[in-house]
């Protein structure tokens, strides 16, 4: 069997500053250190924190007075925001930088008179965080059909900005009809897309060219790594979404030689490692990486934890 590795694959520079962040309050404050929401959407990653003394909470309210705060990855809302800061919890911020831009522009474009628009899927604590930085209406849309059923004149002031698991091809369509129904909307430039998010997406429509099923190593609840499934089965590969190698069934690969193998951005490197060594079980193995391109982007750390 050929296993065909994704690069990139699996960790995104907000996922790494997001997880830091959490470790490195753990060895300067001691546990326990409380975290609102999952760090990222994996459960390893969680029970591996969980571990060194975390404690992860879906409400301040669960975070007694005076302990010091980690706000995930995914963002919050002023709200939450706000009652931290009326209970005077030491908050360390892991909102992704990516995500926080976005908040910065939304808010920008509100104050100079647009309403604002958010490309994004319901329920999702960024989306959450994202319409809670903003104290206008949002209207909050997924599809074409959407853009069409928005109530709405079509010469009003408007503004949109994307959920950062989205890609610039997941979004295309929708700003598309945003651009023909509206004449007065502006957003942000493509640039401004999570590169992390296009990288590993790109990286799978490449391997859907070179191999016969892929496996995504990642979480159910993850945005991102459902994404990457859903692109191996829009071009015609089977795909599957596993949490570990636990999850692989043998079936999936009988009478396939090449296997892609990918992860979303909260998946560690290790669980990657660990399928391959499952695929191993199964028989003969070769792996090769693909080429792709290479991230060298860091995030920095809150000030208090560089030291």
């Amino acid at each position: 069997m050929r296993v065909i590795l994704a690069q990139p694959r699996g960790f995104c520079a907000g996922v790494v500053r997001a997880i830091d962040i959490v470790e490195r309050a753990l060895e300067k404050y001691q546990a326990p250190i409380y975290v609102r929401h999952e760090i990222v959407h994996n459960r390893h990653v969680v029970d591996n924190l969980k571990a060194k003394g975390a404690i992860f909470v879906e409400e301040l309210s669960e975070v007694p007075d005076g302990a010091h705060t980690v706000f995930s990855a995914h963002g919050v809302s002023k709200s939450v925001v706000n009652a931290a800061a009326a209970r005077r919890l030491p908050v360390l911020d892991a909102t992704c930088p990516l995500v926080s831009k976005v908040h910065a522009q939304a808010k920008r474009y509100v104050r100079h008179g647009r309403a604002m628009i958010l490309i994004g899927h319901a329920g999702h604590p960024e989306v959450e965080g994202t319409i809670g930085q903003i104290e206008t209406p949002v209207y909050l849309i997924s599809t074409e059909a959407e853009v069409a059923a928005l109530d709405i004149p079509s010469d009003a002031p408007l503004a949109y900005v994307t959920q950062t698991t989205l890609s610039v091809d997941d979004t295309k369509a929708v700003i598309v009809a945003l651009k023909a129904r509206f004449s007065n909307i502006v957003g942000p430039d493509t640039s401004d897309i999570c590169y992390a998010t296009q990288h590993r997406q790109s990286a799978v429509r490449e391997m859907c060219k070179m191999v016969e099923v892929i496996l995504v190593v990642g979480a159910k609840n993850s945005s991102n790594s459902n994404r990457l499934c859903e692109i191996g089965l829009e071009e015609g590969i089977p795909s599957y979404l596993i949490a570990d190698a636990s999850a692989l069934d043998p079936n999936w690969l009988k009478g396939k030689d090449i296997v892609g193998l990918t992860a979303g951005a909260s998946a560690p490197e290790e669980l990657i490692q660990e399928v391959i060594e499952a695929l191993r079980g199964l028989g003969p193995v070769t792996v090769e990486p693909m080429d792709g391109v290479k991230e060298d982007i860091e995030f920095r750390l809150p000030a208090e934890l560089r030291a």
